[in-house]
């Protein structure tokens, strides 16, 4: 398959140029340098403040189920169990930072996508393809960074919608000379509606609501050449399910000071803190995470070369209680990680090469190198092809390292390996006034010493292997008042060993936009989404599905504008967990005030 799509890609290449159409502006931080979105040598989608406005969506959740080469796995609806999924790779195969700091449950090396706050975000850089030789470990499918909000002057919004759905968000700014600060509040509540159906072992027929509350800091300040930046996230987010309630607190703070220390030669030194606290007394359990950590970078551009030098440190330490009763810690254990990589680009005529590579330590599984290379050889200011190889690998989560299991049954194994990932990539980026930009990409990813549950007693060990190809095509067009924002994923996620299609991964998915503006600043979309069927646990397959989604943005005046936007149009009935059910019909109106 990697072998026909390359040479459709080639093909692509070869296409008589039109028009000059390279005007990408956006500035991306994919290679941790800034740069131009169209010069980065990865596959890169950014969602910024003004799209999470126009797209009016209630939560994240639904802003990346558009993205190429992402899946979206929920059981139910606003602020049930969320999964994303990378290319075909696990949930816990994405990197994800929020303002340079790791926010991935230590127990499950996943994060827990439905307590991300859509209020507090300025903007997500999604990043596909291994990543680990730049930001070690966890991005054997790509990194997604998201940037929390920076307000200038007050804003505020209100939103409606069905299912007894209310919200509230409200943030003030300053900025003078030197530097500046904001300040963010959001509240958001749903009564919801029943997550499972009668064929799950805990169905009961009530309403499954959230209550979702965060607040969001951050400042900076000039110190002559240098820049000091805070800022800090907390979440509070109470969920219902069929058997009880959970309660999860989220605390993200990060300090900054980068900039120039001599001609070409830029720093930044960041140090990061997470703290997670979750608690679900229906289960008598309660787990606490800490993470600390620092990041010292180097860069020297010496214009036709670029030099990034890097060292990194990592402390972890996870801790799960049993709650019944007088309580007792079921594990309580810490690691850290000590790390140094390095990444070199070089500009030459029409071509761009790079090459990086980057060393963890860790106190427990030891030692893992990764390396990758890429090349970009711009053929015309229309059209751009290149290729790129990398390595990647996943730390081994707390539980799959500690946990005793269940009666001796799925026990942790201290002993476990870093899974281990090896992919490459061929893409060609055709841009034309006529057309549009059109963007294919083929991929392959190969990974080992996947850690599974298995022997007498189920226990953690390194012996599953998994094989991944496919591609994706995208196309953006814009022409007078309208707009078409189309892409389409095919992806073959299997075991190596037995054959089967990875669990919940469609083999086909596609997504399209198409908006319209009015003279009066009114915008109308309507977007349509297909996925082909996926199978589920237990053997079971989920059904293939189609939704659509019609959205609005009206300028009221300067100050006020209305957003509105409703969710499955044709009231679909779909699944994307077997024994879950999905929202049907969902509409939110979000009444917007911005000021000086």
């Amino acid at each position: 398959m990697l072998r026909s799509l390359s040479l459709l890609a080639l093909a692509m290449a070869a296409t008589p140029v039109l028009a000059q159409h390279r005007t990408e502006t956006v500035v991306v931080t994919a290679s941790r340098i800034a740069e131009n979105q169209g010069d980065a040598l990865t596959a890169i989608d950014v969602i910024d403040r003004q799209a999470i406005e126009r797209a009016g969506s209630m939560d994240v959740v639904e802003l990346l189920r558009t993205v190429a080469g992402i899946d979206i796995v929920r059981g139910g609806g606003l602020g049930q169990q969320a999964s994303v999924f990378i290319r075909g790779t696990n949930s816990n195969h994405a990197l994800v930072l929020i303002d340079g700091v790791r926010v991935s449950a230590l127990g499950t090396g996943a994060y827990a996508w439905e307590h991300l706050p859509i209020a507090q975000i300025e903007r997500i850089e999604i990043v596909r393809g291994p990543r680990a030789a730049l930001w070690g470990a966890d991005a054997l499918g790509g990194v997604l960074q998201i940037f929390t909000r920076r307000a200038e002057g007050s804003e505020g919004s209100v939103q409606i919608g069905n299912h007894d759905t209310y919200g509230v968000d409200a943030g003030f700014g300053h900025r003078g000379e030197r530097g500046g600060f904001s300040a963010q509040l959001g509240w958001l509540e749903s009564r919801g509606q029943n997550a499972t159906r009668p064929s799950n072992f805990s169905f009961d027929p009530d309403r499954d609501g959230a209550q979702l509350r965060n607040a969001s800091l951050a400042a900076d300040l000039m110190l002559g050449q240098q820049k000091l930046a805070l800022s800090a996230l907390h979440t509070d987010d109470v969920i219902d399910f069929d058997q009880g309630q959970s309660r999860t607190r989220q605390d993200v703070q990060s300090l900054s000071l980068s900039g120039a220390l001599a001609d070409h030669w830029q720093h930044q030194l960041v140090l990061g803190a997470g703290r997670d606290r979750l608690d679900t007394p229906a289960f008598t359990t309660a787990y606490r995470s800490r993470r600390q950590q620092a990041d010292w970078l180097h860069t020297l551009d010496r214009g036709a070369s670029t030099t990034t030098l890097g060292l990194a440190w990592l402390h972890e330490r996870g801790a799960q209680f049993d709650t019944y009763g007088a309580g007792s810690t079921v594990y309580q254990q810490s690691r850290h990680t000590a790390s140094g990589f390095a990444r070199w680009q070089y500009r030459v005529a029409q071509h761009t090469v790079e090459a990086s590579g980057r060393y963890d330590d860790n106190s427990v599984y030891g030692g893992e190198s990764s390396l990758a290379a890429a090349w970009a050889w711009d053929v015309s200011s229309a059209w751009r092809v290149s290729a790129s190889w990398g390595e990647g690998f996943r730390a081994p989560t707390m539980n799959e390292l500690y946990s005793p299991g269940w009666g001796g049954w799925y026990a942790g194994n201290p002993e476990l390996k870093a899974e281990r990932a090896r992919n490459a990539e061929l893409a060609a980026r055709l841009s034309t006034d006529a057309a549009g930009a059109f963007e294919l990409r083929a991929f392959r990813n190969n990974i080992d010493q996947l850690i599974d549950f298995s022997g007498p007693q189920a226990q953690a060990i390194n012996i599953a292997r998994a094989h991944i190809e496919g591609a994706e095509l995208g196309w953006r067009w814009q022409a007078g008042a309208w707009s078409v924002d189309a892409n389409a994923t095919w992806q073959q996620p299997r075991n190596r060993d037995t054959g089967e299609a990875l669990l919940r991964r469609p083999a086909r998915k596609a997504n399209v936009l198409i908006e319209r503006g009015f003279d009066s600043g009114l915008r109308v979309g309507i977007e349509a989404m297909a996925s082909s069927a996926r199978p589920d646990y237990a053997g079971s397959t989920l059904g293939g599905y189609g939704l659509l989604a019609l959205r609005s943005h009206l300028p009221l005046n300067a100050t006020w504008s209305l957003d509105a936007r409703v969710d499955n149009l044709a009231n679909r009935d779909y699944a994307l967990v077997e024994g879950y059910h999905t929202p049907g019909t969902t509409a939110l109106v979000s009444l917007r005030w911005r000021g000086d």
